[in-house]
């Protein structure tokens, strides 16, 4: 079977979610701001038009916002993490064999589709998500995934491909190799196109036709395999299995410095139990946790962060473990008189639930426990995230991420779902 890879891009994804309930949105320059609502994360195309750069702080935006009527947001990862759901499921009825490569970013497998039109296909499996969704998406197909990322790169910015292209003609390829510069290949970056510069390779088409022993030299095996990509030689599968992790990180920063110790035990108690969340999600247990304070390196006065790893007795991913030895570690670490910034939980030790070593002696009554945990999924999942929630996470939450700008939970939560008059 001939390979041949399509990479479905969404659209200023952040930026079009926030479109789709607000049409009032559409033509105006639009911003999402990351955590605290501190920097741009993401930026419309009339945004980008008026020179706002990623990473930009907000704070420096103020006259721009005011001059050009800005629409700012606070990002909202409920809402764009459903929007991405849903836009996957659309793309999954045009093929079985589906890799969700990112939150915004899928690799779909047509090796059996070269007998279809694909141009047609893929502006048809466009319509359709836009249809359904609302979500602008371009689409690249090519014979190898560098070349698919490729081919939907140059989908977005030409305006004779309106969003597909497809990379299947030798000479269309070579055109295409020529235009893309070196460093804008999937997997060189910023670092070697410099160093290939100096070596007079500043196309991909230049890096296309590199020996393999220069490659080797300068840019490693993983860099050979990204020159064999470009010649068309597949060297990466669909990956449609997402692999466990191996640690989970849960971890915010604060709203504003936090002194006492009960709002850092809030927070950490909440952090604790989204890893206990994710680790039931993957089916696994964690054998060792984590607990990490720090203040803010870049204000004045007196720093400190510390950290306590506790090697748990028997692997679990209950939430009511994982608290209790989270609160254990804190206690161990926090001191008075800082001004903290952030703190987080990281598990460790990750294995699957069925393979987990026991212990004789151990007092928790597993089985239980397990039942407990099905039971406030399931509740969570049909109601609401933390209808039910451990009471040291408190309800005030004075602590919480600064969003200021938030949007609507428009397709989770009942009460913000849009209401239409007829």
């Amino acid at each position: 079977m001939t390979s041949l890879f399509a990479l479905v891009d969404c659209n200023n994804f952040y930026a079009s979610c926030e479109r789709v309930f607000d049409p009032s949105l559409n033509g105006r320059p639009i911003v999402v701001l990351s955590n605290n609502d501190g920097c741009v994360i993401a930026r419309s195309n009339e945004a980008k038009a008026l020179g706002i750069a990623m990473g930009e702080p907000a704070f420096k935006m103020r006259d721009m916002i005011e001059q050009h009527d800005v629409q700012v947001f606070s990002s909202n990862y409920t809402l764009y993490g459903d929007m991405s759901k849903r836009v996957m499921n659309a793309l999954a009825t045009f093929t079985p064999s589906i890799e969700v490569y990112s939150i915004d970013e899928a690799f779909l497998d047509l090796g059996d589709f070269y007998q279809v039109d694909l141009t047609a296909y893929c502006r048809q499996m466009r319509n359709t998500v836009w249809r359904w969704t609302g979500i602008p998406v371009s689409v690249g197909v090519a014979p190898t995934k560098t070349l698919a990322k490729l081919a939907n790169r140059l989908a977005k910015k030409s305006a004779k491909a309106n969003g597909v292209l497809v990379l299947t003609d030798s000479k269309h390829l070579e055109e295409a190799l020529k235009r893309t510069e070196v460093g804008d290949v999937w997997g060189v970056g910023r670092k070697y196109a410099k160093k290939l510069a100096y070596y007079g390779i500043h196309s991909a088409w230049d890096l296309r036709h590199a020996s393999d022993a220069f490659v080797k030299k300068h840019m490693t095996v993983v860099g050979l395999r990204v020159v064999k990509e470009l010649r068309g030689e597949p060297c990466a599968d669909l990956e449609q299995t997402i692999p466990a992790k191996q640690n989970i990180c849960t971890s915010r920063s604060f709203g504003h410095p936090v002194t006492t110790f009960s709002e850092i035990q809030e927070a950490t108690t909440l952090y604790a139990s989204r890893c206990a969340e994710k680790l039931r999600k993957q089916h696994c247990c964690a054998g060792a946790l984590t607990v990490f304070v720090m203040t803010n390196p870049f204000a004045t006065g007196e720093q400190y962060y510390n950290s306590k790893t506790i090697q748990l007795p028997v692997a679990t991913n209950s939430t009511l473990e994982m608290v209790q030895y989270a609160s254990l570690a804190l206690r161990s670490i926090y001191r008075e008189g800082y001004r903290y910034k952030k703190s987080g939980v990281i598990v460790s030790g990750i294995c699957p639930a069925n393979q987990v070593q026991g212990d004789l002696l151990d007092p928790v009554d597993r089985e239980k426990h397990q039942h407990l945990m099905q039971a406030l999924d399931k509740l969570n999942q049909k109601l609401g995230r933390d209808v039910l929630f451990c009471g040291s996470q408190g309800t005030g939450k004075e602590w919480k991420l600064k969003r200021e700008k938030l949007s609507p939970y428009y397709t989770t939560r009942l009460s913000d779902v849009v209401e239409v008059f007829v």
